[in-house]
């Protein structure tokens, strides 16, 4: 039985531990994504919790989590299962009501994240009202890349424009220590990929880790990480964020 509107809007007024999801498509997700249609297969791991997850509606209302995430947000592409949901069941018990994000848009190169830009702006703005309403930000968890390594002068640029774009989020976000969990890229749209995950593997800025999405499961499309694959890439982000960010005092009995 699903929870009725009065009693979800007391849930969504809990406080919450927030976590921005950003990005491009395999952040989104893509998972069970077939001919542009979702299969709509929900693993055991991305289930719903109506009282332990929620997440920012493209209206910044609270509403409780279900897959797929970004189906309001990267909303000119099919979305299906991404890797927020693994990871907000992963985390949920040793951080409490969990609130996540979705600003992530498929297709989108580093250099339109910039300050300033549509998509930096908005996932900002979004961050800024989900702590508004009495929340506070934890993480950035962030997916992004693939676009980029189509180019040699993308590639080159890319570190350059990652740092600044680390620095700007934490300054905008009055967050100098947010810590930053991205992923190193497992696919690309081009023939750079060693050079973005390099880069992205070698970023040392303080509060900032990296998980290697390499080894996980493709779809035919070589681009896009399988539905199971995503609920793998959801453990190894609240492995990292646990790990590092996440002292046992801190933990939720």
């Amino acid at each position: 039985m699903g929870l009725s509107n009065s009693t979800q809007k007391n849930e969504a007024q809990r406080t919450k531990q927030i976590f921005i999801l950003s990005g491009q498509s395999n952040m989104s997700g893509r998972g069970g994504v077939f001919n542009h249609h979702w299969d709509s297969v929900v693993p055991l791991e991305c289930s719903p919790d109506a009282s332990k997850i929620f997440r920012l509606n493209a209206h910044l209302g609270w509403e409780v989590a279900h897959e797929p995430l970004h189906r309001d947000i990267d909303n000119k592409k099919t979305c299906g299962v991404g890797p927020g949901m693994s990871f907000a069941n992963a985390v949920k018990e040793r951080v409490g009501v969990v609130g996540l994000v979705p600003c992530a848009v498929g297709g989108t190169r580093i250099k339109q994240w910039a300050r300033g830009s549509h998509l930096y702006e908005n996932m900002i703005r979004r961050a800024r009202a989900a702590a508004a309403q009495g929340t506070e930000i934890k993480a950035l968890l962030w997916y992004q890349g693939e676009s980029d390594t189509t180019t040699r002068d993308n590639a080159e640029s890319y570190k350059e424009n990652m740092e600044k774009f680390i620095h700007n989020v934490r300054a905008d976000l009055h967050l100098p220590s947010l810590p930053i969990i991205q992923v190193a890229i497992a696919s690309g749209e081009g023939k750079f990929i060693e050079k973005i995950r390099q880069v992205q593997k070698g970023i040392d800025v303080p509060n900032v880790v990296c998980v290697d999405a390499k080894g996980l499961e493709l779809k035919e499309d070589n681009l896009h990480l399988t539905t199971r694959a995503q609920v793998e890439l959801g453990h190894m982000l609240a492995e990292a964020y646990l790990t590092h960010f996440v002292s046992p005092s801190d933990s939720v009995i």
